[in-house]
């Protein structure tokens, strides 16, 4: 197998101001091409470390993949370093790009500045790799048998263009075609899955590797990969049709398969209506659900009670329960559920009321306590689960077990 090493370059990076994605991103997707990654290195925007990292990079691997730094500011230096590197310094316009950039610019009413022109430059010694969605082109190097692609650092532009670097590489090198398939679970931590699953996976064949992929969003993925060797699809699809009367209702589907868009399928299949009523998550069910394309046939409308006035007022929450009981309590779930779906015209609604944090928790209800209210045509069903993340994971979490009721609500209907 061959092997990839990947380079970040960006000072933003280094100091934390942002968060390299584009590493995590770049290794999934060599790995499903069949190539292994050794090595990520972060470096900053210094041409003598960017030619350092090179040097120790292409002792390693036969791939070195570079992100980052092609832009047209005085502090992207890559193309200029890479020319360098490679012995030619010289520069020459490629046309097409240049003409891309023109075009770009020209839609948008903007005059073409020298700055962005000279983004369509490109070294001599090497083959320019179309931006589709951006003004600064990937280049592709070769020396000494080894391969070196420099592309984008803004993550949309890099993956857009990634495909055309992976087509380029099956072009030049012989990849082994290894084949992946990821069904997806919600509702079993990673550790409790690894016990209820321990049989089935030591009973897999040597040449089927198994990996755990853990996820706030969408639950633990489980991915099965191994080389072609011409009926390997059908060898994984019998292995996880052996986990269906092990997991039953905890796997939701395969990837690319969401929490969102099965359960939008499951409403489709009913003919069924949605409407959602949010205080601690802020929209985000709404904003998941709404995310998937069609969704406008299913999905009525979403109410953010973020305040107590809201939830009594637009909502009709009782003030006395509220004052009771408080506003993250079974109750008040129930109640925002029951309303949602009244108000909206909705045949199912969910509500989602708790404490994100990182503050306004107490000894009775700590924070990432949340409650959730299923509203169905026969009644309305609650539930509460305590989250210990930050703010931004709790609110994630909360969102994904709100849908992951009602699609087990779905499911346990159409079934009965």
């Amino acid at each position: 197998m061959y092997k990839a090493e990947i380079i970040t370059v960006g000072d933003e990076i280094l100091i934390g101001q942002i968060v390299d994605t584009n590493s995590a991103w770049i290794a999934v997707n060599l790995n499903i091409a069949g190539i292994k990654t050794g090595r990520i290195t972060s470096i900053s925007d210094n041409g003598n470390e960017i030619k350092d990292a090179l040097r120790q990079a292409e002792k390693r691997a036969d791939i070195i993949l570079i992100t980052g730094g092609l832009g047209p500011t005085s502090d992207d230096i890559t193309k200029k370093t890479l020319a360098e590197y490679f012995g030619s310094a010289k520069m020459i316009v490629h046309q097409p790009t240049l003409d891309f950039i023109r075009d770009r610019f020209a839609r948008r009413g903007m005059e073409l500045s020298e700055l962005n022109r000279r983004q369509a430059e490109a070294p001599e010694c090497s083959v320019v790799i179309p931006n589709r969605n951006g003004t600064a082109p990937g280049l592709w190097f070769e020396k000494d048998r080894k391969i070196f692609v420099a592309m984008p650092g803004v993550p949309d532009e890099m993956m857009k263009m990634f495909p055309d670097v992976i087509n380029m590489l099956k072009n030049k090198i012989l990849l082994p075609q290894i084949v992946h398939r990821t069904m997806m679970t919600f509702g079993i931590p990673e550790s409790v899955l690894a016990e209820t699953i321990e049989d089935w996976e030591k009973s897999l064949p040597a040449n089927i590797s198994l990996a755990y992929l853990p996820n706030i969003e969408t639950g633990v993925k489980l991915r099965l990969s191994t080389v072609d060797s011409g009926n390997a699809h059908e060898v994984i699809e019998k292995l996880f049709d052996r986990l269906f009367p092990v997991l039953g209702n905890s796997i939701y589907g395969y990837e690319p398969d969401s929490l969102e868009s099965v359960t939008g399928k499951l409403l489709l299949q009913k003919n069924a209506t949605l409407a959602t009523a949010e205080s601690c998550t802020g929209g985000k069910t709404a904003h998941r659900i709404t995310s998937v394309p069609g969704s406008s046939a299913y999905f009525r409308g979403g109410i953010v009670a973020y305040s107590n006035e809201i939830k009594t007022d637009l909502l009709g929450v009782r003030p006395e329960d509220i004052e009771k009981y408080g506003a993250v309590s079974e109750t008040v779930a129930a109640q925002m559920a029951k309303c949602a779906r009244k108000k909206l015209n909705a045949d199912y609604a969910i509500s989602i009321t708790g404490i994100a944090g990182p503050d306004g928790g107490s000894a009775e209800k700590p924070v990432g306590l949340c409650w959730f209210g299923i509203a169905t045509p026969c009644g309305v069903k609650t539930f509460s689960q305590r989250f210990v993340m930050d703010r931004l994971g709790n609110i994630a979490a909360a969102s994904s077990v709100s849908l992951n009721g009602l699609r087990t609500e779905l499911c346990d209907n159409t079934e009965n």
